[in-house]
C-alpha cells in the first residue's frame, strides 16, 4: 500500500481525539442503560425480574453501579483496564442471560442471536482495551 496513504491513516487514526471518540463509543450504551435505569428504577427492577434473577433490587443497583462506574474508569484513564475487564465480563455475563438466541423459534432466532454476536463483539473489544492498557509501560504495570 502507499506509504502517503499509511502515513495519512496513521497521522490521523491515532490521534488523542480518535481514542476519545473510540473509548466513547465503546462505553455509550452502558451509560444510556444506566440513566434509563437511574431514571426509570421500577422498569429497571423488572428487567432484572423478567430475566428471572433474583433479588432484583440488589442486582439492579449493581447493574447502574456498573453501568456508570465501569465507563468512568476507561474514559477517566484511571484503572482503564479494570474499568474495561469489568464492562467485559458484565457483558459476557448479560448476554448469556439476555440474548438465549438458541432458545428462541424463527424469525425471533436470528434477531436475538445478531444481538448476542454484537455483545461478544463488545467483550472483544473492551478485552482489546484492557490488554492495550495492561502493556503500556508509563501505567507502571510490569510487562512480561
Amino acid at each position: 500500500m502507499n506509504s502517503a496513504v499509511v502515513r495519512g491513516a496513521r497521522a490521523i487514526a491515532t490521534l488523542p481525539a480518535i481514542r476519545c471518540i473510540a473509548l466513547l463509543g465503546l462505553c455509550a450504551a452502558y451509560l444510556q442503560g444506566g440513566i434509563d435505569k437511574l431514571l426509570d428504577f421500577a422498569g429497571a427492577v423488572a428487567e432484572v425480574q423478567h430475566f428471572g434473577l433474583a433479588p432484583a433490587v440488589p442486582i439492579a443497583v449493581a447493574t447502574i453501579v456498573t453501568e456508570f462506574a465501569a465507563p468512568a474508569l476507561i474514559l477517566s484513564g484511571r484503572l482503564r483496564w479494570l474499568g474495561a475487564l469489568w464492562l467485559a465480563g458484565f457483558t459476557a455475563v448479560a448476554t448469556l442471560v439476555a440474548n438465549r438466541f438458541w432458545e428462541l423459534p424463527m424469525p425471533d432466532r436470528q434477531m436475538a442471536a445478531n444481538g448476542f454476536f454484537e455483545h461478544l463483539g463488545l467483550v472483544g473489544g473492551f478485552l482489546l482495551v484492557a490488554w492495550y492498557d495492561l502493556r503500556m509501560p508509563e501505567r507502571g504495570i510490569p510487562q512480561s
